[in-house]
């Protein structure tokens, strides 16, 4: 599976951004598809998950302010991010776990990864 992730930029803290996520091939349904992001030095950290169920995660530092959801037909996910902080900061990634693995949030469970987007909040 091939990842393509984009819409990063900077953005004025309070300020919104939608990032999109297009897979290679068919994913929702079959294998859990999260974003990540990492700050500079810091480890990468889950922020948002959709797993092969439907079901949702979000990290507390997100709820009320992410929103993830998907465009099946375009094998495309979406992390829509509303009230910025400049502790969002950060390169964000998607990734695809292929395996079905509980843990959701270790990085390590996932097996492809987009690129990477830049999100800045800062005024």
């Amino acid at each position: 599976v091939q990842l393509q992730a984009y819409g990063g930029g900077l953005v004025q803290p309070g300020g919104s951004l939608r990032l999109s996520c297009a897979a290679s091939e068919r994913t929702f349904g079959r294998y859990t598809m999260a974003w990540f992001r990492q700050a500079p030095g810091k480890e990468r950290e889950v922020v948002v998950a959709i797993r092969w169920s439907g079901s949702t995660y979000y990290a507390d530092s997100v709820k009320g302010r992410f929103t993830i959801s998907k465009d099946s037909a375009k094998n495309t996910m979406y992390l829509q991010m509303n009230s910025l902080k400049s502790e969002d900061t950060a390169v964000y990634y998607c990734g695809v776990d292929m395996h079905r693995s509980v843990a959701i949030g270790d990085a390590t469970s996932y097996d492809f990864w987009g690129q990477g987007t830049l999100v800045t909040v800062s005024s």
